[in-house]
């Protein structure tokens, strides 16, 4: 399928999740991410949840993140250039949620992205080889490409790989995993 087509089909999916089911899909994805060798890093990146979208609930990774006392990194996205600044998440990081409701910091302490040691990426759906579709504005595809090799790239998604995602071009910057409710992929 194109992009275009997995968007339609993963967002009308989405709407079909009660909140409930979409709790307990988010913890059993964070429940998986403990499964994997990646909690030895300094600098985590996580996106916060656009409620309206019907996402996962980071509130769990996060909470995983703070126990493990790990550096949390959020964004703040420029919707003129399509880029993201990043800040610390401290217990003192105000939040307001932009005009397309995702809930960004204020103001905070800056993180380049080159310090990111793990980005948790969001998604509507990837495939078996790691490509991944987004929203189609290219902000994380951007993002990684200023992030070091070594950067870990985890998807999060409430549903299974499709076969293959057929109109990738080279911008698109795969994963290094991908976390289901019920499945890690690695590619």
């Amino acid at each position: 399928m194109t992009k275009s087509e997995l968007r339609k089909k993963y967002k009308t999916l989405r709407k079909e999740l009660s909140k409930d089911k979409i709790e307990d899909l988010s913890l059993a994805i964070a429940n998986q991410l403990l499964k994997l060798n990646i909690w030895n890093h300094s600098f985590y990146h996580m996106f916060l949840t656009i409620e309206e979208q019907l996402e996962i609930n980071t509130e769990y990774i996060l909470n995983i993140l703070a126990g493990k006392d790990k550096n949390i990194v959020i964004s703040k996205s420029n919707f003129e250039d399509f880029s993201m600044s990043h800040y610390l998440l401290t217990d003192g990081t105000k939040l307001k949620k932009n005009d397309y409701n995702i809930p960004e910091p204020i103001e905070g302490i800056e993180i380049s992205a080159s310090q990111t040691d793990v980005v948790f990426v969001p998604l509507l759906a990837f495939d078996k080889t790691g490509n991944r579709v987004g929203y189609g504005k290219g902000f994380y595809d951007r993002f990684l490409k200023e992030c070091k090799p070594e950067t870990i790239k985890i998807g999060l998604s409430f549903f299974d790989a499709e076969d293959e995602v057929l109109d990738t071009s080279e911008n698109d910057i795969r994963l290094d995993y991908c976390v289901t409710p019920i499945e890690i992929f690695q590619f």
